[in-house]
């Protein structure tokens, strides 16, 4: 069975961490879905520039700063994800909370490692 992963700051450019996630997660067997600040594609996954409806989203990871998550703070909530994974950078307090609070497990980690340590 796929797990499906939310990748919120996706990009095309190979340089980026979100990128690179997305590809491991491929690579892993994982279902993607991915937001982005511009439209393109990594392989094969589409990023989408307004958040998309989506059941059954296991885990979201962020590659965004604080203050480019709070838009999504509802939609990210209504996924109701077993996870959210905080990545370098992207650490933040008040989503943290909220997450905790609507029984959503936080984590401060980096999914690469976690994914290449078998921790995903």
């Amino acid at each position: 069975m796929k797990n499906k992963t939310l990748v919120l700051g996706a990009s095309e450019n190979p340089d980026r961490y979100s990128n690179k996630a997305i590809i491991k997660l491929l690579s892993k067997g994982q279902e993607v879905i991915a937001i982005g600040k511009k439209a393109g594609n990594v392989g094969g996954v589409n990023i989408n520039t307004q958040p998309v409806p989506s059941s059954d989203v296991e885990t979201v990871t962020l590659y965004l700063n604080p203050l480019h998550q709070q838009p999504y703070y509802d939609y990210i909530l209504s996924l109701k994800p077993k996870r959210i994974i905080f990545n370098p950078g992207a650490e933040n307090e008040d989503l943290e909370r909220l997450a905790a609070i609507a029984g959503i497990n936080v984590l401060e980690a980096c999914t690469l490692v976690m994914l290449s340590t078998g921790q995903y």
